[in-house]
């Protein structure tokens, strides 16, 4: 049945929104050492930009350092310039056979302007998700003007694709809260 198509649709393009929003939430540094931080970081390894965990084991001794060890020493320099490049905001400390990084500590001021940049990531996941029950319900309202289904059927599926647009809401302000935690947590 075509409506229950497009619910799918809505759905699956609603949980690859709430997967996206958890990407970028990643990246938000909270004071301690992650090694999803550095998912962003790219090294030029002949002529092409690798992801840095493909050309280094990355670890963290502790939980303020991290600790990168190049399966090639000769890209050593290559990736403390992609590190410097990326907007972290770590100063990587070259030893000739690995390189460590620590996190700084964050201050109070810091702690809150990560915070308004998980909520304005949320918000912006949540703007998705709306945009995505909107389609939805052009479809089916497109449905019903063709009268291929009932407008009583078009009231039920417009309102099951609410309660899907619901809980994926509630699911982004659950990571949020989650993630303001981890951030104001000293």
């Amino acid at each position: 049945m075509e409506l229950n198509h497009i619910k799918t649709k809505a759905q699956e393009r609603m949980d690859k929104a709430l997967i996206g929003f958890q990407n970028e939430l990643k990246k938000i540094r909270t004071g301690r050492a992650q090694v999803d931080m550095l998912d962003g970081v790219r090294v030029n390894y002949y002529g092409q930009l690798t992801p840095l965990n493909q050309v280094a084991a990355i670890s963290t001794p502790d939980a303020r350092s991290f600790l990168i060890s190049p399966w090639e020493s000769s890209i050593l320099k290559e990736i403390e310039q992609a590190i410097v490049k990326s907007d972290l905001g770590l100063a990587p400390i070259n030893d000739g056979k690995v390189i460590r990084l620590k996190v700084p500590e964050l201050t109070e001021e810091r702690r809150k302007d990560l915070v308004k940049q998980a909520k304005k990531l949320a918000e912006e996941a949540k703007v998705g998700i709306r945009l995505i029950r909107r389609d939805a319900n052009e479809e089916i309202k497109a449905l019903e003007k063709n009268k291929k289904i009932s407008e009583d059927e078009a009231k039920r599926f417009e309102a099951e694709i609410q309660k899907v647009t619901d809980e994926h809401i509630k699911k982004i302000d659950q990571i949020l809260s989650e993630k303001e935690k981890s951030i104001m947590n000293i």
